[in-house]
């Protein structure tokens, strides 16, 4: 199946679902709203991020209404999207942007799941061809597929589940961008690729440190798997999310575009403060990330806490983050380590470095070019 004319470069845009929790971090389905999404579509262009490149407003769990149309079809809440989905679709095509949505092979989704919604026909499970129908006819341009237990709930194999939707939207919607979400239970990296733009490698991200971490370690076997039209997906931007700090929002950044990463923002674009903002659009940071080569960052050093991700690019010679995830700060040399290139520059402030070691606060980075 042909997938690689979509997603040549990894998918950036804004997800409604790190942005719509509550308290305890579930979905909050009356927070999510036909207005609530709009306002943040129109913030994602006014804000210049839309311009940098964060195309896509993706509304994910939610909302739903608790039962199918006469045809079988899903439909939005009738109170909180009066409208109707295609018209939300239209209004948000109409800021400029692309509309996603999301679905999930079961019979549950997993908003369904934390509030006891049982027996609610929400999943696509024997309803595939009806929802990719729809999904055409409202005019999806990338679809959230979402596992959500399906193998407990349903008894589903996650290979014919998410292979299944990807018949039926190669019928009625092929340009629709198809991501898969298993949480990297039965490595998706390896079957994925035939049928899926991209695929997610791990649980969900939260908004802290030790979850950064602990998902760029499951990120370290996958860069052979990564390429244009097909992306390891380390979940969702939490930048200016949660209990993340400058430099941990920093290095979250730096360290999903040396990945390629898709860049979806998650936090709330009509608040997020100034430094939030310009960490999501740097200019040479987003390059990296949307290098049209395709070649996955990789781990290259990792000593005491200091590690250095890397990649090359398409344009010559390498881009990389320097990682420090200790609690205190580091120092590292840098030039030496990269001495065989003419100059080593610091992508984020553009100056070339020219110190003999560079220090590193607690949980910071330095994401940098060597040509």
């Amino acid at each position: 199946m042909e997938t690689t004319m979509k997603a040549l470069t990894p998918p950036m845009g804004w997800n409604s679902w790190n942005r719509f929790l509550d308290v305890n971090h579930r979905a909050d389905f009356e927070a999510t709203t036909e207005e609530a999404v709009l306002e943040q579509a129109r913030a994602l262009v006014d804000s210049g991020l839309a311009a940098a490149g964060y195309q896509y407003v993706v509304m994910d769990d939610c909302y739903q209404s608790f039962r199918r149309d006469y045809r079988g079809r899903l439909v939005g809440h009738p109170h909180r999207f009066k409208s109707g989905i295609k018209y939300l679709a239209d209004e948000i095509h109409s800021l400029g942007l692309k509309f996603g949505l999301y679905a999930v092979p079961g019979t549950q989704t997993c908003a369904q799941q934390y509030f006891d919604y049982h027996g609610l026909d929400l999943g696509s499970l024997n309803h595939e061809r009806d929802d990719a129908q729809a999904f055409a006819e409202w005019g999806v341009d990338y679809l959230k597929y979402d596992w959500c237990r399906a193998h407990i709930n349903d008894g589903l194999s996650a290979p014919e589940a998410f292979k299944k939707m990807a018949d039926e939207l190669a019928a009625v919607a092929p340009h629709i961008v198809y991501s898969i979400s298993e949480y990297g239970l039965f490595e998706s990296h390896l079957w994925a690729p035939e049928f899926a733009n991209l695929w997610r490698t791990t649980d969900d991200l939260l908004p802290h440190w030790n979850s950064v971490m602990r998902t760029l370690d499951q990120q370290v076997e996958l860069h052979p798997y990564s390429k244009p039209g097909h992306w390891n997906d380390p979940d969702m931007l939490q930048i200016g999310n949660g209990t993340l700090t400058k430099a941990e929002n920093r290095s979250h950044m730096f360290l999903w575009a040396i990945l390629n990463a898709p860049l979806m923002a998650g936090n709330d674009l009509t608040r997020m403060s100034d430094e939030v903002l310009d960490l999501l659009k740097h200019p040479g940071v987003i390059a990296i990330d949307q290098d049209w080569g395709g070649s996955q960052g990789r781990l290259v050093h990792d000593l005491d806490g200091v590690q250095i991700w890397q990649k090359p690019m398409s344009t010559g010679g390498v881009a990389g983050v320097l990682l420090n995830r200790n609690d205190s700060v580091e120092h590292f040399d840098l030039l030496a380590k990269y001495s065989e290139f003419d100059s080593v520059v610091d992508v984020w402030s553009g100056e070339s470095i020219d110190g003999a070691s560079v220090g590193l606060d607690a949980h910071d980075s330095i994401m940098f070019t060597a040509k």
